[in-house]
């Protein structure tokens, strides 16, 4: 969670959760997700980790909906999202019109073992543009 979703957090366990290059995942899920506008497009659901590589390979962006209805669940390459301190959240250089089109992962989504799957989620993203850095 970010400081904004827990403002009581003390240094001391603020400095638990986080150095200038660690995050605690639990800091990550909930943080804001931001377009190149900076629009708001939603919000990390949850990081897929690959075991062997011991990598973050997806942020999973809960998108859309409103008071949690109609939300959908897409995955992004984590390598696509830069924190920006300025908004407490992480850039994408995706718009919440492409982030509409992309593959979405819920209840029977997504089948993470069908390599297909992840292709398509790779095809879709291409050569994404990244967000400037800050």
């Amino acid at each position: 969670m970010n400081t904004i979703l827990q403002p009581n957090l003390t240094e001391r366990e603020l400095a638990a959760e986080e150095t200038i290059s660690l995050i605690s995942s639990a800091r990550v899920e909930d943080a804001r997700v931001f377009g190149p506008d900076e629009e708001k497009i939603g919000h990390v659901d949850h990081l897929m980790i690959d075991k062997r590589a011991g990598t973050v390979s997806y942020a999973v962006i809960r998108f859309g909906g409103f008071l949690g209805l109609g939300e959908k669940l897409h995955p992004l390459p984590w390598a696509a999202l830069r924190y920006d301190p300025s908004l407490d959240g992480y850039r994408v250089g995706i718009t919440r019109d492409q982030l509409d089109g992309a593959p979405e992962a819920g209840a029977s989504e997504p089948r993470w073992a069908d390599p297909d799957y992840r292709k398509g989620i790779r095809d879709h993203y291409g050569a994404m543009p990244l967000p400037p850095m800050i």
